[in-house]
């Protein structure tokens, strides 16, 4: 059993495991700023900027995951393409559109066709981390937009009259006290995070969902020296113990934060923590 645990696709399972765990680490807080971004963009008084935070927001939040992610990519992948091609290609005469396929110079290609795999690797897994971060920044926006409408109109009418700036009450008075608001649905938004990872697929990036699918599949000795049966269910099971073993860990972490985050407000957060500590 250790043998078979060990071969070479059993260690590209486990490395898998830290891909998503380097992709969670990344697109949060990439994520996070996109999500910034348009929750103040929503609520600018420039007319352009807040037509195009609400639209981003409305627009991200209406398309299904997988269809945006299949689109996004594709998209975002051609444009690259088509850039380098006319930077790279001037002289080119042949037609980009041809029927149904999307063709450019050799030298255009993302990446090249000659370049090693940690670089095909290393550009889906991009390709991925923005795709994630463009989606699950729109429904941080509208978490961000809605703490920022939920801090008292008050305390920014205050802080006006002692004389501070938009922009200081801004960065003062609104985002210090938004987080305690906004750290519920956040919370909800890591959490399904957690469980779209196994996206990755679709984005062409090999995760754990991937390798479990394949190793757990009918092995016949014609193809493996580990020949066995349908052991799939087996290796989800293993893949559902490790999801609810994480959301656990980051229930407690989250927890933890709220309840600093929350200590001496005029929540109802901050008011339970008063009466315990009476």
């Amino acid at each position: 059993m250790s043998c078979y645990l060990t071969t070479g696709k059993h260690m590209s399972l486990y490395w898998s495991v830290l891909t998503v765990l380097l992709l969670l680490a990344i697109t949060a807080p990439v994520a996070l700023a996109f999500g910034f971004a348009g929750a103040s963009a929503a609520r600018s008084e420039f007319p352009p900027m807040r037509w195009f935070g609400k639209s981003y927001i409305a627009v991200v939040r209406g398309v299904p995951d997988i269809a945006f992610f299949l689109f996004f990519v594709i998209a975002l992948d051609q444009a690259i393409e088509y850039l380098r091609h006319k930077a790279l290609c001037p002289d080119w005469s042949e037609p980009i559109r041809q029927g149904n396929d999307f063709v450019v110079c050799q030298a255009a290609k993302m990446p090249l066709g000659e370049a090693p795999q940690w670089v095909h690797e290393t550009y889906g897994f991009s390709l991925a981390v923005l795709t994630f971060a463009i989606v699950f920044g729109a429904f941080a926006a509208n978490v961000l937009f809605g703490a920022m409408r939920a801090v008292p109109r008050a305390q920014l009418e205050t802080a006006e009259a002692y004389g501070m700036t938009q922009r200081q009450t801004f960065w003062r008075i609104l985002v210090p006290q938004m987080w305690v608001y906004a750290l519920p649905g956040l919370s909800n938004l890591w959490m399904v995070l957690i469980k779209a990872t196994p996206l990755l697929f679709l984005l062409g990036v090999e995760d754990i969902v991937y390798w479990a699918r394949e190793l757990g599949g009918t092995k016949t000795p014609r193809f493996t020296d580990y020949p066995h049966g349908d052991w799939r269910m087996w290796y989800f099971l293993a893949l559902l113990v490790f999801y609810l073993l994480f959301t656990r860990v980051s229930e407690i972490v989250l927890d933890r934060i709220m309840a600093r985050l929350t200590h001496g407000q005029a929540t109802a957060a901050g008011e339970a923590q008063r009466k315990a500590a009476a």
